[in-house]
């Protein structure tokens, strides 16, 4: 007992000191002596853990405290913003809650700190004191707790010095970005607006103050919408951002813009008496101002494009006076004007740009701009950019010259083919001639990616003119091969270009493909490319190996013995790369792993779907399979989730043969299921679960207690990532189908985790697009588990088992019914689930069904469904509850 009060008083005592010393281990946290660091970070770490109300206050006060040093300030902050969020969903919900737990004297002495701080003559000290208090803010509002940030932030903010005016607006600005509007009431919203455009007017001499006003403004659209409902408010709150777009100050121009930018995507539809202004302050921005400022003023209206594009492609351009959100027609209007200052732009090209992979600059931006352009008008755009295109192709200078290519290649996605397929044929000749001999390198690079947009887009099986001909193959074919000898940039683009004139031929089916008598050459002189010394430059190594992959994956029958031959190649290289490794870590040999491994996926998949190939490439199956082993050995997770992937198609061109290999890859399975960190190897490792299921059919049960362990583990996690969670219920089924009623002693733990998902994806009233998408994911995931069960359990003996569940599946088919907001897919399967469930269980699922509130309704929606696999589906579920009902 007294060692115990002993210990524990050592250890307050320890807190004590720490909290006096605060500042030199701050300071010590940041030494250049590594030790120094280390136990500097371990001190901090002891004080969090042991006294964790102690060691925020000690941080807040710290940051309030203008006579520390400014570098023990910054950390102070950093390291309490960082105790209060995080990026993993379940540890941001225990910080949460660890927050809501603390004693409210202590928040409120913290909290009284950082609002303190706001009024600091540092900067810094100020700037982050605004992030923790919108931290705070982000967890307290939600819960009503702290009423009166807001209103304290905003009185007086008018009387305050400049310096904690900027630091007012600036956290307003932080809290609007934090919470969610529907956590503030519409008169603070109001009120945050009034100070923020106030703080914005060209009659606020202080920069400082007008920029955070701006930037407020920008995180503060989202609650806005009230106010942009209003015509005088929001033509006072669109005057003042136009104003803010003529400052003499470049960082407050460029953040206005930002701001226009922001507001066409949120509020487009009420943009019609502004767009002439926007114009006007855009083309001259673009024309003349510097380049931040220039970039904002193109994204404006690449913005606009994409609104208008989702509009048309939603309503399919036909709409009526009651639409929701008519489209105005902008760029169709703006286009006499915008096109040719567009076209200005792409003659201001940097010299270096093809060489920078992260270069973004007026040119690329108002190349991409003119491409969603053509997007959104189509075939309008071609009459207005063929004469800049004819007058400066052939022009001396390089930028004339690239400028005019850049211009014909943006513009090839959106106009029709009978408009560009003319055009393209009178062009390619000229542009396969540029590619071989322009003296400049820019030019060629351009050349190589318009011809790849030409394959992409007009090239192909479901066009009526072809654009590749016997004729043309084969200049088309020996200039991107000599192209791939170009430097890297150019070499990349050839590259492309050969993976879009492979793809175009995907449907050929086993006709002969004008490829086949150039495939050996093409694959020796993408191979080639790979094992160039500058192939790391440029993305060229992996640009090779994504064209070999296609050239592959859309050759026919003739080639077939010419991709077994590959096989022993890219065993040998993978093999190379595993031996590499053992002298050296070098990150390189991963990369090459993950890009092999996918080569041999591909490989795989192309020999495994004919018996002939198959039989061929089985002689390579154990070798294949023990590099793969050997791949997991590495620490590269890219590499995993190509070699996992790749083992998905081994076990899917073996079939039942893949059961040799489990006792050896059952533990990389078990691995990867464990993987929470990263979660794509997880995912990737749950469908092969899927794939391994389908080959081996029963013979996977000796593996199905640990699988179905793990998998009932992930699904209990919450630090697994939710995107996981979808398929793993679909792998319930894939389980379910290769074990047949060996299943039954898993439903007792599998269903009621279905169930509850299905109580919770039932209904989503109010949740925006992403969730939507993944809730239906979720859905369709639950309804594969009840699918692949129901048909699992056919014919068994012990179908009476999954009788207690059935009402439970019909509840969960009708509440989907009755949302509404069911996509395609999820309507699929969902009229497949009720079928199975009525073939699977007979009479005894009659009565339920008829009982049930909308299957009567459900069916005759999807028999009359315009998409033929809905109705596919439900004339197989009619037929199976007939057969039930008349039982």
């Amino acid at each position: 007992m007294t060692e115990l009060i002993s210990s524990k008083l050592e250890a307050l005592i320890n807190n004590v000191q720490m909290a006096m010393e605060v500042t030199q281990i701050l300071l010590n946290a940041q030494a250049v002596d590594g030790a120094v660091r280390k136990q500097a970070e371990e001190n901090l770490k002891q004080f969090q853990e042991q006294n964790l109300p102690s060691f925020l206050f000690s941080l807040a006060g710290e940051l309030a405290n203008d006579d520390k040093p400014a570098e023990s300030r910054k950390l102070a902050g950093l390291i309490l913003k960082n105790a209060l969020d995080a990026k993993e969903q379940h540890r941001k919900i225990e910080f949460v809650q660890r927050w809501l737990s603390l004693d409210p004297t202590l928040k409120a002495q913290i909290k009284a700190f950082l609002l303190r701080t706001l009024s600091s003559p540092s900067l810094e000290a100020r700037s982050t004191a605004s992030q923790v208090i919108a931290k705070v803010a982000g967890i307290e509002l939600p819960h009503k707790q702290w009423p009166e940030l807001i209103g304290s932030l905003l009185s007086n903010v008018h009387q305050l010095p400049a310096p904690t005016r900027q630091a007012t607006l600036e956290t307003l600005g932080y809290i609007c970005e934090e919470v969610s509007p529907d956590v503030v009431d519409q008169d603070h919203v109001n009120k945050i607006l009034t100070a923020v455009v106030q703080g914005m007017n060209s009659t606020e001499e202080n920069n400082d103050v007008r920029l955070a006003a701006i930037r407020a403004l920008y995180n503060a659209l989202g609650f806005a919408q009230a106010n942009f409902s209003n015509d005088m408010e929001r033509d006072y709150i669109m005057r003042i951002v136009c104003e803010a777009t003529l400052s003499p100050e470049v960082k407050i121009r460029r953040a206005a813009f930002e701001c226009l930018v922001a507001i066409s995507s949120t509020y487009y539809e009420k943009l019609a008496p502004y767009i002439q202004d926007i114009f006007n302050i855009t083309a001259k921005a673009v024309r003349e101002d510097e380049e931040p400022v220039a970039l904002q003023a193109i994204e404006f209206w690449s913005s606009i494009c994409d609104e208008e594009i989702d509009i048309l492609e939603e309503y399919g351009g036909d709409f009526s006076g009651d639409s929701d959100i008519p489209c105005f027609y902008f760029i169709k209007q703006a286009l006499s004007f915008l096109v040719p200052m567009l076209l200005e732009t792409l003659l201001k090209q940097e010299e270096d740009q093809d060489q920078d992979e992260g270069a973004w600059n007026i040119a690329m931006a108002g190349g991409t701009c003119l491409g969603l352009v053509a997007r959104t008008v189509g075939d309008d755009i071609v009459p207005l950019v063929m004469p800049f295109i004819e007058e400066n192709i052939t022009k001396p200078d390089w930028r004339q010259r690239e400028a005019a290519t850049y211009a014909f290649g943006s513009i090839l996605e959106g106009p029709s083919p009978d408009k560009l397929v003319p055009l393209v044929n009178m062009a390619s000749n000229f542009m396969l001639s540029a590619l071989m001999k322009d003296p400049n390198n820019h030019v060629k690079d351009t050349t190589a990616w318009t011809l790849g947009r030409m394959f992409e887009f007009l090239h192909g099986s479901a066009l009526d003119t072809p654009i590749i001909t016997p004729a043309n193959c084969q200049q088309i074919i020996t200039v991107l091969l000599q192209s791939m000898k170009d430097v890297p940039n150019v070499a990349e683009k050839a590259c492309g270009a050969l993976y879009f004139l492979a793809q175009g031929f995907e449907d050929a089916g086993s006709a002969s493909s004008p490829l086949t008598p150039f495939f050996q050459e093409i694959v020796h002189a993408l191979l080639t490319a790979t094992h160039r010394e500058d192939a790391g430059e440029s993305r060229l190594r992996t640009a090779a190996y994504e064209a070999l992959n296609e050239v592959v994956r859309c050759s026919n029958d003739e080639t077939a013995p010419m991709v077994v031959q590959l096989v022993p190649l890219i065993m040998m290289e993978l093999h190379q790369t595993l031996e590499n490794q053992k002298v050296s870590t070098d990150e390189r040999q991963n990369e090459l792993q993950g890009l092999l491994c996918g080569c041999l996926q591909v490989i795989i998949q192309k020999l495994g779907s004919s018996e002939p190939t198959k039989y061929h490439f089985m002689q390579y199956a154990d070798q294949i399979m023990g590099l793969f082993l050997r791949v997991f050995a590495s620490r590269s997770a890219t590499a995993h989730e190509e070699a996992m992937l790749a083992i998905g198609a081994l076990a899917y061109a073996t079939g039942s043969d893949f059961a040799k290999y489990m006792p050896e890859f059952y533990k990389y399975l078990e691995m990867g299921l464990q993987n929470f960190e990263d979660y794509q190897v997880c995912a990737i490792t749950v469908g092969v679960v899927g794939d391994v299921c389908r080959a081996l059919e029963e013979k996977v049960l000796p593996y199905c207690d640990g699988i179905m362990t793990q998998l009932l583990k992930d699904l209990s996690s919450n630090q697994l990532h939710r995107s996981v969670k979808p398929p793993i219920f679909s792998c319930f089924g894939d389980i379910a189908l290769a074990i047949g009623e060996n299943f039954e002693k898993y439903l007792l733990y599998a269903m009621p985790m279905l169930q509850s998902a299905a109580e919770l994806s039932a209904h989503t009233a109010g949740a925006d697009d992403d969730m939507t998408e993944y809730t239906n994911s979720l859905r369709n995931g639950i309804l594969e588990a009840y699918s692949g069960i129901f048909q699992g359990f056919k014919g068994s003996p012990k179908t009476q088992l999954l009788m207690p569940y059935a009402p439970h599946v019909l509840q969960f088919l009708d509440s989907l019914y009755m949302e509404k907001d069911m996509d395609d897919v999820v309507t699929k399967t969902a009229i497949g689930v009720l079928g199975d469930l009525a073939d699977t269980l007979g009479s005894n699922a009659g009565p339920l069904i008829q009982q049930s509130v909308s299957s009567k309704d459900f069916l005759k929606e999807c028999l009359s469904s315009d998409d033929h696999l809905i109705k596919e589906s439900a004339e197989w579920a009619k037929l199976a509850i007939s057969r039930a009902i008349s039982c």
